[in-house]
């Protein structure tokens, strides 16, 4: 028996050795492997503008990438602990339904793809029969006259455009702005500085147009931050960081805080956006009802949801705008298989006087004014070549004469890009409108159809339209690999819209192989548009330095995967945002 004890006891002294030891061993290496991180973080170059995990604690995370050369200061004035705070809650409550939102595209989309038309829907309470939008506030009753695809990271630009003869500026975070990491901060500080009349050039806000700020919309996200070990959707950030730092300057000034809400697909989107707003005036303690929107109608779908859209964001809606480049391209994306969806060349067959457009637009407009709202209209691409050529006028008497078209269907604004056609456009407006906007005037009764609205044009296509098409399309990626969202080519801006337009068709027409009305007996192929591209940017390069012809090179890759794709991307930008070739070269971009 005493044998047993001492051997027992032997067994614990050792077994208590063991574990003394093992502790030791994993404190040791543990601290070695603290050690060990300390050197490999020693060996990396400081990254100023970095914002510590975890700031918030181990319940709560929060990473963000360093701050590009040039805009450390910015970073560290945008990003203070309490705008974190703030951001972290807003993603936290909203993230899952922006998950949702997306979501329930998908099933929509599979809906249409099994054969399930649209249809039109109306969803409101019977007691809200003759319901309107809340009263417009003091600066947003005239409309008449917006500044389009204005990137705030573009400083020159934005001053241009606060200092102009218009109504608004579109402070454009999604179709005119390429969103790289360094045009984000740039972008989002120019706003901070014109709200507190600091940048350079500029004069208060209550003096300037309105500042109608457009976020990204629900498509994309933002790479270069992280809550709670997950990217966070591009429009939350951009909605947060804006909302946060500028709203309460905005209100105090009767000049704000006013949004663009792109890509609205649903009423159930603008329920969220609804939600959106609400609880981030309850946050910032501003009265319920003090931001204001104008929605987008740039999808199909969503044209036969916009009485519900309004009715969602009625408390935080000023009206509906129509973008016929999205609109269109939204088509091609959902029917573009059909063979009775083929839309062909653009510059003809795409204008306000199609049956399918002009239904939308009319639509629009009845919609809107029936419910007290501004129905505002696209933007004239076109600009002018800066002499008194016979060029000149004749962009002058264009456009002119397309947005008299809009203003005589009913329309209570639009946009333009040149600063050039300002004082053409507003004497148009005092020519034909009296008043602050169009709302109360009568207009020819119209009845809604259904099948006007999806009745394409039939028509050609021509050699020229086709490479027109994939010129705008490359071009863009190529501007997009450079951080730019516009470019001009041949006499007109273009942005993700016309590009999204643009690479729709191309694929479009190799799907259903469409014949070219003026080269007789030859289709469009993959081959030929591979050929095409190739000879175009093979013309472009030839003057170019090897850094500008690599990067050609790349848009011509990113090109040719877009239209051949067996499934297309949905929308550019999300495929764009997503590419090695865009991050990688953001990466190595310098001011």
């Amino acid at each position: 028996m005493i044998d047993v004890i001492i051997l027992f006891i032997l067994f614990l002294l050792v077994f208590s050795f063991r574990t003394i030891l093992l502790l030791s061993e994993m404190g040791t290496n543990a601290a070695s492997s603290a050690d060990r991180l300390k050197v490999i973080l020693s060996h990396l170059p400081k990254k100023p503008g970095n914002i510590p995990f975890d700031f918030l604690g181990s319940k709560k995370s929060f990473e963000i990438s360093p701050a590009p050369e040039g805009l450390e200061s910015a970073i560290t004035l945008l990003f203070t602990e309490d705008c974190l705070e703030f951001l972290v809650k807003l993603v936290e409550t909203f993230d899952k339904k922006a998950d949702e939102v997306l979501r329930q595209r998908i099933l929509r989309r599979c809906a249409v793809e099994s054969g399930k038309m649209p249809e039109f829907i109306s969803k409101r309470p019977n007691k809200s029969k003759g319901w309107k939008i809340d009263a417009l506030p003091r600066r947003l009753v005239n409309r008449k006259l917006d500044l389009g695809d204005i990137s705030p990271a573009r400083t020159d630009l934005l001053v241009a455009a606060m200092n102009a003869n218009v109504q608004g500026i579109q402070v454009d975070f999604d179709d005119g702005h390429c969103p790289s990491w360094r045009n984000q901060l740039q972008g989002l500080y120019n706003v901070f500085l014109a709200v507190r009349n600091q940048l350079p050039g500029t004069h208060a806000l209550d003096k300037v147009p309105v500042m109608m700020l457009r976020p990204r919309a629900w498509n994309m996200m933002e790479h270069n931050v992280m809550i709670n070990g997950r990217e966070i959707p591009g429009p939350l950030l951009d909605f947060g960081i804006l909302m946060y730092h500028n709203a309460r300057i905005m209100a105090d000034l009767e000049s704000g805080p006013f949004f663009y809400l792109s890509k609205v697909e649903s009423s159930l989107e603008a329920r969220l956006w609804d939600q959106i707003f609400t609880w981030t005036e309850n946050q910032l303690g501003l009265k319920f009802g003090t931001v204001k929107s104008c929605v987008l109608i740039e999808n199909i779908l969503a044209t036969f949801e916009m009485e519900s859209i309004l009715y969602e964001l009625r408390h935080h809606c000023i009206g509906l705008n129509c973008g016929i480049w999205d609109y269109s391209a939204s088509i091609i994306s959902l029917f573009g298989r059909r063979p009775e969806f083929v839309i062909s060349d653009r510059v003809r067959y795409v204008n306000i006087d199609q049956l399918f457009l002009i239904s939308y637009i009319k639509l629009l407009i009845k919609v809107c004014h029936k419910r007290g709202a501004l129905a505002t209209g696209g933007m004239a691409a076109l600009v002018l070549d800066g002499d008194a050529s016979n060029n000149r006028e004749n962009v002058i008497k264009r456009v002119c004469e397309s947005k008299l078209k809009e203003i005589r269907l009913g329309l209570d604004g639009f946009m333009v890009h040149d600063l050039g056609l300002i004082p053409h456009i507003n004497k148009l407006w005092n020519d034909h409108c009296s008043g602050d906007n169009q709302v109360k005037i009568k207009l020819p009764a119209f009845k809604k159809n259904a099948a006007d609205l999806l009745k394409v044009p039939v028509g050609q296509v021509s050699l020229s339209a086709l490479e027109h098409n994939i010129a705008v399309a490359t071009l863009f990626i190529e501007a997009w690999l450079r951080q730019s969202g516009t470019f001009t080519f041949r006499g007109a801006v273009e942005d993700s819209a016309t590009a999204e337009i643009s690479r729709s068709q191309v694929w479009q027409w190799i799907f259903h192989r469409v014949p070219l009305e003026d080269v007789e007996g030859t289709r469009v192929s993959r081959q030929l548009v591979f050929d095409l591209v190739d000879s175009f940017s093979h013309q472009l390069s030839v003057s170019m330095g090897e850094v500008e012809k690599n990067r050609l090179m790349m848009a011509v890759k990113i090109f040719k995967e877009l239209v051949t794709a067996r499934d297309p991307p949905i929308f550019i930008t999300t495929y764009l945002n997503n590419h090695s070739c865009f991050l990688n070269a953001c990466r190595l971009s310098k001011p």
